[in-house]
């Protein structure tokens, strides 16, 4: 890596950053951050990246979900469990329909940065700095709340270690056991006709437990069937709290943002020579890139060369997030590109941004059907192409809300208002995850299968 340093980013062009009044303050931050424990480990990030070589070659499929942006104001642990209960139904649904493990990754424990499609927003006349997250700035619509603040990455740090210590906690303390299937369904999941879709899965996992154990098979010596493991990821979007994060490891060598087990560069900060892409060519992390219908295939091979010089598997994940009307037209093309220089990447689909609307009632929303529909693009692409679809990405919670119209509930336009909760954009809830999971294992069944 010549003339690469954690702080190297600094001397590149940047954007989507806030602007601090105060700079000794950053810096007293910074130093602090730099030197309090890591989040993450680097044994940790290894065993992710090989669990993601292992997707990249068609033997395992990852799901990638969480909140669109983490608050201050919403940590509770009921919160973090029931994310962790819906990744967990996801994650049974496709292992068990689809034939292949699941890698885990939550959109958890760092996702506080938020980029924006304006430096500013106006409302009544008045104009102010946009909202950016909560590790930078509050949401409430004053002067005052929108001035970048420092301090508040600390709270992010001790809230994302909070949230890591509880879900290490479930994934090794027994909520994760196989035998605890029904007990992952959520109140009103199960009063649903998915739900009933869902506790047939989960009776015949509870049989075929059944038998395993009679064969000698049991919790008790094979930790896979009580354990689990969920990584943790984020969009590297704040440098200095991600700087400070970056840990040089003691048995390799090598240096690691310790801040989650991946992070992504999205499709606003993709710069090829600008900082976002300089500071993550740097870490050893599995890193993401988003890529958009302005995404250009020169531009693609690009960011596979400079982030993945060595074309090493399990790396590199390119999240495709092109809409539902745009899915078969514009990534065929990056898909060729990538396959005839042999890059090795791991695709997976973000079906989420693409297809964000303004519903009549001025709520921002996204259509289930939509969703569903560039899912399916993604697929037939890949189909055609002879390729491997190696997983989905999705803005969800594990909570009854009511943020994307559609799905088996039929949430209108009309009843958007009724419990929409998101701080920045739309988000499925429990019960829409969990039937897109159901059928995103038809189609991953059928991509394994030829």
């Amino acid at each position: 890596m010549n003339q690469w340093s954690r702080s190297s980013w600094r001397n590149m062009p940047i954007k989507q950053q806030p602007t601090y009044p105060d700079l000794s303050a950053l810096q007293s931050v910074e130093t602090e951050l730099s030197t309090i424990p890591p989040l993450v480990f680097a044994g940790e990030v290894r065993s992710l990246k090989q669990q993601l070589a292992d997707v990249q070659a068609g033997k395992a499929f990852l799901l990638q979900g969480g909140d669109c942006a983490e608050s201050f104001s919403d940590f509770r642990a009921d919160t973090i469990r029931d994310m962790f209960k819906v990744l967990m139904q996801m994650a049974v649904v496709l292992t068990f329909a689809g034939s292949c493990p699941v890698v885990k990754v939550g959109r958890m424990a760092g996702q506080f940065a938020k980029p924006r499609s304006s430096d500013f927003e106006e409302i009544d006349g008045v104009k102010l700095p946009s909202y950016r997250g909560d590790i930078i700035n509050n949401i409430d619509f004053t002067e005052l709340a929108r001035v970048p603040d420092p301090s508040r990455m600390l709270r992010a740090y001790n809230q994302s270690a909070a949230t890591l210590n509880l879900l290490r906690a479930f994934s090794r303390g027994g909520l994760a056991d196989l035998h605890q299937v029904h007990r992952w369904n959520m109140g009103f999941v199960k009063e649903s006709a998915l739900g009933d879709r869902y506790a047939h899965l989960a009776n015949r996992i509870t049989e075929t437990l059944a038998f395993m154990e009679a064969c000698g098979i049991t919790s008790a010596n094979t930790p896979s069937v009580h354990q689990t493991a969920l990584y943790t990821s984020h969009e590297a979007l704040l440098l200095n709290y991600e700087e400070a994060l970056t840990r040089q490891d003691s048995i390799t060598g090598d240096w690691y943002n310790c801040s989650a087990h991946m992070l992504w560069i999205g499709d606003r900060t993709r710069d090829v020579d600008g900082a976002h892409v300089e500071f993550l060519r740097g870490v050893k992390n599995p890193i993401g890139i988003k890529a958009g219908p302005t995404m250009q295939a020169d531009d693609l091979l690009r960011l596979a060369d400079k982030l993945n010089p060595e074309n090493e598997a399990g790396r590199l994940n390119i999240i495709v997030r092109m809409g539902a009307d745009k899915i078969e037209k514009h990534f065929p093309d990056l898909l060729r590109a990538i396959k005839k220089e042999g890059h090795n990447v791991l695709w997976s689909i973000d079906p989420m941004h693409g297809n964000t609307v303004k519903a009549s009632s001025n709520y921002k929303t996204r259509a289930f059907d939509q969703i569903l529909a560039e899912v399916k693009g993604f697929f037939n692409v890949h189909k055609a192409e002879g390729t491997y679809p190696g997983g989905v990405h999705l803005e969800m919670t594990g909570q009854d809300v009511t943020e994307c119209v559609g799905g088996a509930q039929a949430i209108t336009e009309e009843g958007l208002g009724s419990r929409y909760e998101t701080q920045c954009d739309p988000r499925l809830n429990a019960d829409q995850a969990l039937e897109l999971a159901f059928l995103i294992a038809e189609s991953l069944k059928e991509a394994r299968q030829s």
